[in-house]
């Protein structure tokens, strides 16, 4: 079973507090070192010569279509779209637009009550669900201009909505429905991914625990508006530690930033898309054909912004090592067996640390 500190190692503050304090400079424990600021040779939409520059955006339409062709080009879009960037948009999704609405609609009306109403549901990094302002547990850690609450939605053992917020009244309902949905979701594209990768269907379905046992978090970040958003970041790079992410992303406010060989790509939403990226246990499964990718999350000087990432996890006792499939003389496993929850205690303690953990694994094969 997997243990981590029960308290935070200083006081919680609140991002949302400060941004709405009115400050004009931000605090020094959020001022990053100079190596991880954002900087000008970030690729954004704004810069004329890379306006071309974004995620691949697939259209899953015609992945119940009869036509083996359409279907055919979809699994080849996937498939190029995992092996070269690790994240790419989906429209035409199956889930309704205004669900995905409502979803984002709840949690700014969350985020907008009264600080001490949201305080009654603060979380401790022994489970992390709650209302949170902080990652890691180290002391004196440079912190991330955000905050965020974190739920269980899978398997059901876990999903208490007594730990939900109760306000918004429609919260609950919505997220319930939302959860049920994107997790459908999540088993199509673990679907798809296996049959690009040469193995059965439900490969990586059943390596995640089959549908009934498999993770699901969902983490929605609140990023507030920020006075110096040159000095910090909403969330520091990394790779996801779990299995896939499939994120809502706000429909106004850009923020999340993709690593493409050296540069920072500024991922520019399409209406009504997911955005979906691998995470290291599919990389791990995969025997490093799909591999993570790092992202971070710039802020606004004007605007907050919310996003939904639903993280889609394997069952947190079971070994996840490289599909035997998938391991031949020329390409030997990579990475040695270990459960999920081994494996999240890593950022659960030390926050996000860009691929510090997966390369780390892959050392200990050689």
């Amino acid at each position: 079973m997997m243990t981590c500190n029960q308290t935070w190692p200083e006081p919680i503050v609140r991002v949302q507090a400060l941004a709405q304090s009115g400050l004009s400079s931000i605090p020094s424990s959020y001022i990053k070192p100079c190596s991880q600021r954002p900087t000008q040779t970030t690729f954004t939409p704004q810069n004329d010569h890379y306006d071309h520059i974004n995620i691949p955006v697939i259209d899953l339409e015609h992945l119940s279509s009869g036509d083996q062709v359409l279907r055919d080009n979809v699994l080849k879009q996937v498939s190029e779209a995992c092996r070269e960037w690790g994240f790419f948009q989906v429209v035409n999704h199956g889930i309704d637009h205004e669900l995905m609405k409502s979803a984002k609609e709840v949690w700014h009306e969350f985020f907008d009550l009264p600080l001490e109403m949201k305080e009654e549901l603060a979380n401790s990094p022994s489970t992390y669900e709650g209302y949170g302002s902080r990652l890691g547990v180290k002391k004196g850690a440079i912190l991330d201009w955000s905050d965020y609450f974190f739920l269980h939605y899978m398997p059901p053992s876990l999903r208490n909505q007594a730990k939900w917020p109760a306000l918004p009244s429609s919260l609950r309902k919505v997220i319930a429905e939302y959860g049920e949905e994107v997790v459908k979701l999540g088993g199509r594209m673990l679907e798809l991914m296996s049959i690009n990768l040469g193995l059965k269907e439900d490969y990586l379905m059943n390596s995640f625990g089959g549908e009934n046992e498999l993770g699901a978090c969902l983490r929605v970040n609140f990023y507030p508006k920020c006075p110096q958003p040159d000095l910090t970041l909403g969330l520091s790079p990394h790779s996801d530690p779990g299995g896939m992410t499939i994120l809502l992303p706000d429909d106004f406010v850009s923020g999340l930033q993709v690593r493409k060989g050296n540069d920072w790509i500024t991922v520019r939403p399409v209406p009504n898309a997911f955005i979906i990226n691998i995470g290291d246990q599919i990389q791990v499964l995969s025997n490093a054909i799909y591999k993570s990718i790092e992202h971070r999350v710039i802020v606004n000087p004007i605007k907050d912004r919310v996003s939904l990432a639903m993280f889609y996890n394997p069952k947190s006792d079971l070994l996840i090592q490289p599909a035997k499939e998938l391991v031949t003389k020329e390409r030997p496993a990579m990475y040695p067996p270990m459960t999920y929850d081994e494996y999240r205690l890593f950022i659960r303690m030390k926050g996000p640390c860009g691929k510090a953990q997966v390369e780390s694994l892959a050392n200990k094969c050689d």
